[in-house]
């Protein structure tokens, strides 16, 4: 009986040890509010919608210890809207946001593969835009942060150790056509320095447009590249922000919506530049003073737009924040740049929203 009892506590110290070692989190942001659009073709609109400062959001995320400061780790995240339920994606793609599986090393690094952020997307969020792409003040709204220049499928994703501040991170996102491994690439990198109040990122994404069956001759279009530098310096009584972006090539750009304006669909530019200074000050515990001016430099068009926006987020407890936000786009020679949030691409040339964001 003794020896029984003996060999149970074992086990049982045995199984909690093991479960020790591993977990998996449950996490989200629910986020809904009121927007009210203005200058579009349309006409004004006012409603309920989802996302406005951070898409609403589900996820799951597992770390098992392997020993030697060797982790499995694993993220699977899915998008919905809060305002009526629905998944957020019209297609039949289950964890839209991210899916992927890796290995993490105190000493090697990390190494994941799956549908992933690129670097680019990453230095612009985590940095360079101080309303964190979300709000009527998000600079999504000029910069090309869409699409495939935010994540990729079928990617492997490389990020190093921090050394003395300094990291890097490679991104290789995998065309998948017959007949050209080439064809439909996409490739990106980063440079990070990290030192006390200041944040500097350097990021490159490229991305081969040609299109390949196995069958029909290979179609060679141009390749996308896109550069950018974010800064942000932490001055205590406020934080300032810098970007500094240059887009080069087919669909390095792309307009959120092209024909906000008019019925037929504005051409984007092969050759455009973004800037932005911006900054985020205090108010008392919990409240931030959000302001940004950034401009699109159109090279080849000359539609050139500019946008200002003010914001401001109260934090009522470490999960849940309110917030309201405007912005105002103006457009030259035709430029179809249109007011959006992090979810929403935006209808005119301003906005307005208030809402709550609740994050678990």
């Amino acid at each position: 009986m003794k020896k029984t009892l003996i060999s149970l506590a074992v086990l049982g110290a045995m199984s909690s040890a093991a479960f020790a070692q591993s977990n998996v989190t449950i996490y989200g942001i629910l986020d809904a509010g009121l927007v009210a659009e203005r200058g579009g073709k349309a006409g004004n609109i006012t409603k309920v919608t989802s996302g406005v400062a951070n898409a609403s959001r589900i996820g799951f995320r597992g770390v098992e210890d392997l020993g030697g400061g060797l982790s499995a780790i694993f993220t699977l995240e899915t998008g919905f809207r809060a305002d009526d339920g629905a998944l957020d994606n019209t297609s039949s793609t289950l964890f839209n946001r991210q899916a992927f599986v890796g290995l993490r090393s105190k000493e090697a690094g990390t190494l994941t593969i799956g549908r992933q952020y690129t670097p680019w997307y990453n230095a612009f969020v985590q940095v360079g835009d101080p309303f964190a792409a979300g709000l009527s003040g998000s600079a999504k709204n000029l910069f090309p942060a869409g699409g495939i220049n935010v994540r990729n499928s079928n990617a492997v994703v490389y990020q190093t150790p921090v050394y003395n501040g300094l990291s890097g991170e490679v991104f290789y996102g995998f065309g998948e056509q017959s007949g050209d491994s080439a064809a439909g690439r996409q490739l990106g990198a980063a440079v990070s320095y990290a030192n006390g109040p200041l944040n500097v990122r350097l990021a490159y994404n490229n991305r081969n447009n040609d299109t390949a069956t196995g069958l029909a001759p290979i179609v060679e279009r141009d390749i996308g590249h896109n550069s950018l530098l974010a800064v942000n310096y932490d001055f205590k009584v406020a934080k300032a922000f810098f970007m500094y972006g240059s887009n080069k090539g087919l669909n390095s750009v792309a307009y959120p919506n092209a024909t906000a304006y008019t019925t037929t669909a504005v051409a984007p530019s092969t050759d455009s530049r973004n800037a932005l200074i911006g900054a985020t000050v205090p108010v008392g515990a919990a409240g931030s003073f959000i302001a940004s001016y950034s401009t699109v430099d159109d090279k080849e068009f000359n539609r050139d737009a500019h946008q200002w926006a003010l914001g401001y987020t109260h934090s009522l407890s470490k999960r849940t924040t309110t917030y309201l936000s405007y912005g105002k786009i103006n457009n030259k020679n035709g430029a179809s740049y249109t007011v959006g949030n992090n979810a929403e691409v935006g209808s005119g040339d301003s906005a307005f929203n208030v809402g709550i964001r609740h994050s678990f």
